[in-house]
């Protein structure tokens, strides 16, 4: 796609290009990363790198990190999970449903 492709610690792969190719190329880049949702790592000869992300997918980056580190919020997920599997959580009636659904 870019270049090179790195391997992150989570399996996924970023691809990576250099801070020339990445000035050269700015517009098709970031067409890309916006488009495509990928990120992309510049990496520079000065050892100092960076990654291009587009605004979207860096603020559902934040909100999905404010989600796991918020222990309250996360015991509230894992509770309905639990009695979503168990099928013991609340279920509302049809006219309940079509007033959320706006049926």
């Amino acid at each position: 796609m870019y270049g090179v492709s790195v391997h992150l610690n989570s399996g996924a792969i970023m691809d990576s290009v250099s801070v020339n190719k990445f000035r050269d190329n700015l517009k098709s880049f970031v067409e890309q990363i916006v488009t495509e949702h990928t990120p992309l790592k510049v990496t520079r000869r000065s050892g100092e790198d960076f990654v291009v992300i587009s605004a979207d997918d860096w603020e559902r980056e934040q909100e999905t990190l404010y989600v796991l580190q918020n222990k309250n919020l996360m015991k509230q997920i894992a509770a309905s999970l639990n009695s979503h599997n168990k099928k013991a959580g609340y279920r509302p009636n049809q006219d309940e449903l079509n007033e959320i659904t706006g049926i």
